[in-house]
């Protein structure tokens, strides 16, 4: 009775990596899908990029105001918003980008009363504060292209009040970028204050025809529109960027454990078909045993 209780341990056994098998195959497929799903929709953002890159340029050959967005003092507080992810099974996206975040917010501000961080993502959180940091607050992730707008408007309203409750005017994101494949490193873009470098090349580059556009609304409104869809856009960006990573992060996650799955199935038929084959021939030898006793009797 032995070796037949380890043929059906082993039959189990079998059966439990399929069934892994068939799960991490699904959740390949669904990462594979939700990549294509993100890249689409960092595409689709460029000519939005354009025409509000021409908002600026426009803005910039007429300037005529102050613009608060470029008012920043040294030492002055950091808002930190650092990309994690919602759900596990994603590799090493969440402790690299962690990882990426903690140094460079170290540098940006070495006073940690003048930190303020928020995460996106509950697993980014613990390995933040594993670094000395402290997480103030935390957003869920959205989970679709769709629900992306919404985090945005979220973390719009949140960076106001940054501004004008704790007078934050350093703003600074962290996440992961994909790269190609299933590759992908970790970014870090500061929002605020906007780059003057930037707008000074908007300044002074050539308009592509003689006649210079012009705008009707007061200067310091038309900026202020512009300060927002800029915010949004790059909020956006990163959202979507960041989803992408995520999934091709567990995409080669899956792909790893697919392989890992197919060599542990390899093993278990091997030792399945092996003890079938003693099962089988334990149990003729008995029979003909019987056979042989019947016989001299």
């Amino acid at each position: 009775m032995k070796p037949m209780k380890t043929l059906e341990s082993l039959k189990r056994k079998l059966e439990s990596a399929e069934d892994l098998q068939s799960v991490v195959k699904t959740m390949k497929s669904l990462a594979a899908v939700s990549i294509r799903q993100y890249e689409e929709a960092v595409t689709s953002l460029e000519e939005y990029n354009n025409a509000i890159d021409l908002g600026f340029e426009i803005l910039m050959k007429n300037q005529t105001g102050f613009m608060p967005h470029l008012r920043t003092e040294s030492g002055s507080s950091l808002g930190a918003i650092v990309f994690g992810s919602e759900q596990g099974m994603c590799g090493q996206f969440n402790e690299q980008i962690a990882e990426f975040a903690s140094k460079k917010i170290k540098i940006l501000q070495q006073d940690p009363d003048k930190r303020f961080i928020l995460t996106l993502g509950p697993r980014v959180s613990p390995l933040l504060e594993d670094e000395g940091l402290s997480v103030q607050e935390n957003f869920s992730f959205p989970g679709s292209v769709e629900e992306i707008t919404w985090s945005v408007q979220q973390l719009l309203l949140r960076i106001e009040a940054w501004r004008f409750e704790k007078n934050i005017e350093r703003v600074t994101i962290f996440y992961n970028k994909k790269k190609s494949g299933s590759s992908y490193k970790p970014y870090m873009w500061s929002i605020l204050p906007l780059d003057q470098d930037w707008l000074n090349q908007l300044r002074e580059k050539e308009w592509k025809t003689n006649q210079i556009p012009f705008f009707s609304m007061k200067w310091d409104v038309l900026l202020a529109h512009l300060v927002r869809q800029y915010f949004f856009l790059h909020l956006f960006r990163a959202f979507a960027e960041s989803l992408a990573s995520e999934n091709a992060s567990r995409l080669a996650a899956m792909q790893a454990a697919e392989k890992n799955i197919e060599e542990k199935l390899g093993t278990i038929r091997v030792q399945y078909n092996q003890q079938r084959q003693s099962s089988i021939t334990s149990e003729l030898l008995d029979i003909v045993s019987g056979f042989e006793a019947l016989k001299k009797q």
